[in-house]
């Protein structure tokens, strides 16, 4: 019988359609190569550009910054990818360029797009302006190759989120790498985290990045560097040396090596969802408009707050951040990344990062964007959308603004300070987001949604690097506050984060009480504003007592971390208490805890609180700012007091 033609159309369309698909997978398969292939007698260049440019060559300079070669570039591939059919360049030379800089030039519509060290860059110069041919394994420091990512399961994580400046900067700190990566490999540094107790260090951004000029490190600059340039290269103003290609990479294994012997994980901060500029960027260079995505009036969607965001749902950006994800994990040894802005990236992506990395690679991220994309929210990996990102988690700001006040006004305070009507956001993060028969969904904050599945989904937190750190939120929110309320009002929040079924994160210096000076958005404050002030542990040694306690409790006790939704919702039950008032129950030796009927009572009030709890034999361990695992008091009855401002745990 003689086919419709239209039906014999549909056909070839069909086939045509999946003869592009397989060539556009094709072509990502022979493209995923280094931009810089080196062995000791030759030096592969390779680089991707729309189908469309006329030609590419590759520049050789030496360290002074003289062209030594102008080297054509041959097309060796093309072929459809989504909408812009792509092509594969190559340039082969001969002999030995280990440290030779090289930049990449594309031609397209008669017009040249100008120097840049490529995508893919993996290693660069002073400030990124030019990459550099490398051997990377001259870069391994000694004993790397012994280096093995510490084995710490999600429920396990305890996240200390920090800046390299901040951290080690100020004299008080005694660190002879103040504001490098070698800080953390300091003796002094190690002892502080695992006096701590974190057993997971989260860097802000990393990567080389634009708004510090590394020729001018004699002079006091700084940024968090949310402001990317070549995502594949550690930051060159935190080595010792910006200008040798090989330093800043050594000092960043030497600092990734350091704190895995210590049994802490190291994540990274990325930035996938915009670069610092788009007319100077590499992506722009070489591949003009495919890397951002743009409104129907042609202007560039800006979802990301600086000008731009990139198109993550374009199987290149796909292939580039999957690839680039993969490089930190297998050159660096990285444990984690936390994705900024995570809400303009598409679930695709998402999806496929997870898939592609090894699974004790910890993701999770910002569950919303700065502003409106180009793509629905729907397709994005926003907050309400980590149910279809297993094994994503995302930033709770249902527990975060529960407790200290919604982040449209730091003057507003909640929980902490006395605010009634917070106490379903609070336990929302304590089950870790999850479905629980006793979070009324209709009265937590952001959402009417349970969006994680799992615990382990949910990162809890009460502050991190935006806005005001916790105790300038407190002061700003809560008018006459003493400083011994403060440090009151600080160890409550911090039992409700370090209880949480979630994953737990802190950011640095909170365990030394630090401030900010009231300062909302330190993103390029001095030193003045951002230090860790190291004496504060001896001015408030309580504070970092309790912390290092509650963080051991947590650690010894499995009931606080079950890491299941069902072993939450059979093990995990609130108490009935008044307001301004949270507490739970971990019942049944839950995880297999030693302890029995754990309970945990968070109470905000500025008076001390009798509630009622079934008749029992208990053991206190944390009251009045103290904690001790083998006991602190020992009651038995059917009501206990709470004491003002204040956390009360005790077991059976």
């Amino acid at each position: 019988m003689t086919r419709p033609l239209t039906t014999l159309l549909l056909i070839a369309m069909l086939c045509l359609t999946m003869e592009a698909q397989t060539n556009g997978r094709d072509f990502i398969r022979q493209a995923r190569v280094p931009e810089a292939a080196y062995t000791p007698t030759q030096t592969t260049f390779s680089l991707v550009t729309l189908a469309e440019a006329e030609g590419a060559v590759v520049r050789l300079y030496s360290n002074d910054g003289t062209l030594q070669r102008t080297q054509p570039m041959t097309r060796q591939t093309s072929a459809p990818v989504d909408k812009e059919a792509l092509s594969l360049w190559n340039a082969s030379i001969d002999g030995d360029l280990n440290g030779t800089f090289y930049t990449f030039e594309v031609t397209q519509n008669g017009r040249a797009l100008g120097e840049t060290p490529g995508t893919r860059a993996l290693a660069v110069g002073v400030n990124g302006k030019q990459a550099a041919v490398l051997d990377l394994n001259d870069t391994d420091p000694k004993g790397w190759r012994f280096d093995r990512r510490p084995r710490i399961p999600a429920k396990d994580l305890v996240i200390y989120e920090m800046h390299h400046r901040d951290f080690s900067i100020h004299p008080s700190g005694r660190f002879r790498h103040r504001g490098k990566y070698l800080a953390l490999t300091e003796k002094r540094a190690i002892k502080h985290l695992k006096r701590l107790g974190v057993n997971a260090v989260h860097i802000l951004p990393s990567f080389d990045y634009a708004s510090v000029d590394e020729t001018r490190l004699d002079q006091p600059q700084y940024n968090w560097g949310y402001d990317p340039v070549n995502y594949w290269v550690p930051e060159g103003s935190y080595s010792t040396n910006p200008y040798d290609p090989a330093t800043r990479i050594r000092e960043f294994k030497r600092m990734v090596h350091a704190l895995h012997k210590a049994g802490i994980k190291v994540i990274l901060d990325v930035v996938y969802n915009h670069t610092f500029d788009v007319g100077g960027s590499a992506f722009q260079h070489t591949m003009p408009e495919y890397f951002y995505r743009h409104n129907p009036d042609g202007t560039y969607s800006n979802g990301s707050g600086c000008g731009n965001e990139t198109a993550s749902e374009r199987p290149w950006m796909r292939q580039y951040i999957i690839d680039c994800c993969r490089h930190w994990v297998d050159e660096y040894h990285i444990d984690g990344f936390r994705f900024d802005l995570m809400g303009i990236h598409d679930i695709k992506t998402m999806n496929a990062v997870r898939r592609a990395l090894p699974p004790d690679i910890f993701i999770y991220g910002e569950g919303w964007a700065a502003g409106g994309c180009a793509l629905p929210n729907e397709q994005l990996g926003m907050k309400a959308n980590v149910s279809q990102m297993p094994g994503i988690a995302a930033f709770s700001d249902e527990i975060r603004d529960g407790l200290r006040g919604p982040w449209d006004g730091d003057d507003k305070a909640a929980f902490l300070g006395g605010v009634k009507g917070n106490e379903e956001s609070i336990k929302f993060g304590l089950v870790g987001g999850i479905q629980h028969p006793q979070v009324n969904l209709s009265k937590v904050n952001y959402t009417d949604i349970a969006w994680a599945k799992q615990p382990t989904q949910l990162i809890s937190y009460v502050s991190c690097h935006d806005d005001m750190c916790l105790t300038d939120r407190l002061r700003a929110s809560i008018p006459g506050l003493t400083e011994e309320q403060l440090i009151c009002l600080d160890l409550l929040a911090q039992t409700a984060v370090m209880t949480s079924q979630g994953v737990p994160f802190m950011l640095s210096g909170e365990e030394m009480l630090r401030n900010k000076k009231g300062v909302h958005n330190s993103y390029n404050s001095p030193d003045s504003i951002n230090h860790l002030d190291w004496n504060n542990i001896n001015r408030y040694p309580q504070v970092m007592r309790y912390y290092s306690r509650l963080i051991a409790m947590r650690k010894h006790h499995p009931a606080f971390r079950l890491g299941s939704a069902d072993a939450v919702r059979r093990h995990m039950s609130f108490l009935n208490l008044p307001e301004l008032m949270v507490g739970f129950c971990l019942k049944d030796h839950a995880g297999g805890d030693r302890w029995n009927n754990i309970h945990v009572i968070l109470n905000a009030n500025k008076t001390d609180q009798t509630v009622s709890i079934p008749q029992g034999r208990y053991t206190i361990v944390a009251r009045d700012g103290e904690i001790n695992e083998r006991g602190l008091d020992k009651f038995e009855g059917n009501s206990v007091t709470v004491p003002a401002q204040s956390a009360l745990i005790f077991h059976q």
